[in-house]
């Protein structure tokens, strides 16, 4: 069945590039579903660049790793996985820190390890002391 014309998915927007292999006929069925096509820039090949950045992480550091059981599965492991992106992963872009900023701790207490994704990666912190 199809999610979208059930209403169990929410479509307003199909964000596509140029590519020939995309016949008008495509377009016309989200457009039907009242989904709005938009196109990348012509001749822009970085368009898109950060979401398959993103999409290349994501699947190296985990989807790889891992056989996802159903759709409710994968969207268990892509929440906690985005969650550890963002507020524990280091980005060299950012000086090695997260998009969310993390507490700086005060350099005493222990050092742990947390399992994320079932011990796919391992995320280690000071503990307080």
């Amino acid at each position: 069945s199809w999610k979208i014309r059930e209403g169990a998915l929410p479509c307003r927007f199909l964000i596509r590039d140029r590519d020939a292999k995309f016949p008008p006929g495509f377009d016309a069925v989200f457009r039907s579903e009242g989904a709005e096509i938009v196109r990348t820039p012509y001749r822009s090949p970085r368009a898109n660049a950060v979401a398959e950045r993103w999409v290349g992480t994501a699947r190296r550091e985990c989807l790889d790793h891992l056989l996802i059981l159903n759709e409710g599965h994968l969207r268990r492991v892509c929440t906690e996985f985005v969650a550890y992106y963002n507020e524990r992963r280091p980005h060299q872009s950012l000086q090695q820190e997260c998009p969310v900023p993390l507490a700086r701790p005060d350099g005493h207490g222990r050092i742990a390890r947390r399992e994320v994704l079932a011990g796919i990666i391992h995320d280690y912190h000071r503990e307080a002391a």
